[in-house]
């Protein structure tokens, strides 16, 4: 009798590790996908994604594109919204890191060229008036949960001119601390295919993990 109320001591034991190692985990996922966790990197440099760099894919869509209004979704410290600028673009930038935007501001004035930036979720959008005729997002979507995806995908169809681009770069699905993160070309045609005509996709790899460059075109 002693042993089996110690056996059934043990299994609600185990069952209660269960549920705080769960929630532990949510509570980690939540706020790794948070402003509060970029904020944080931040505030102490340590941002490895922000490159200082535009990649060869987007010189090759500005030198190619004649100008128009561009929306940067996450952009960051800046670095492209400054290189659309400096290529005669009208330049909208969006990020929900008040110092990546602040050093953007700083960016674009020691840069000599006009951008508007706003410190804002981009599933929160309503600030915006479209439309626009380029919008990029290196590395925001994939971050995003399904539902704020879904808002996201509402802003883009707002906001984008008919004609007009979208280029996005996002992770391929993957582990990461604990959870998997990432989006598949299946997902992003689920999400935004309604509105918007695939045109070229590129896999390729981040870090040996596979991640992918998308264009569409505005129905």
């Amino acid at each position: 009798m002693l042993g089996l109320q110690w056996e059934n001591q043990n299994s609600g034991d185990c069952q209660m590790l269960k549920e705080i190692r769960r929630h532990v985990w949510d509570l980690k996922e939540r706020f790794d996908r948070s402003p509060w966790k970029f904020r944080w990197l931040y505030r102490r440099g340590r941002t490895p994604w922000d490159t200082q760099i535009t990649p060869p894919e987007v010189m090759e869509f500005i030198e190619r594109t004649p100008p128009g209004r561009a929306l940067d979704l996450g952009c960051g410290t800046g670095t492209n919204a400054v290189t659309l600028a400096r290529h005669g673009w009208d330049v909208t930038g969006v990020d929900f890191a008040p110092e990546a935007i602040e050093t953007a501001r700083r960016k674009a004035a020691r840069a000599g060229v006009q951008a508007a930036f706003h410190v804002a979720d981009v599933t929160e959008l309503d600030m915006l008036e479209g439309p626009f005729d380029y919008v990029l997002d290196i590395g925001c979507l994939f971050i995003l949960d399904r539902e704020r995806r879904k808002k996201y995908a509402r802003n883009l169809e707002r906001l984008t001119a008919p004609g007009g681009w979208y280029m996005l770069y996002a992770w391929m699905p993957r582990p990461w601390r604990g959870s998997v993160w990432g989006i598949s070309p299946e997902e992003v045609e689920e999400l935004i295919g309604r509105w918007f005509q695939k045109e070229r996709v590129v896999v390729g790899e981040e870090r040996g993990h596979p991640s992918a460059w998308y264009w569409y075109r505005r129905r």
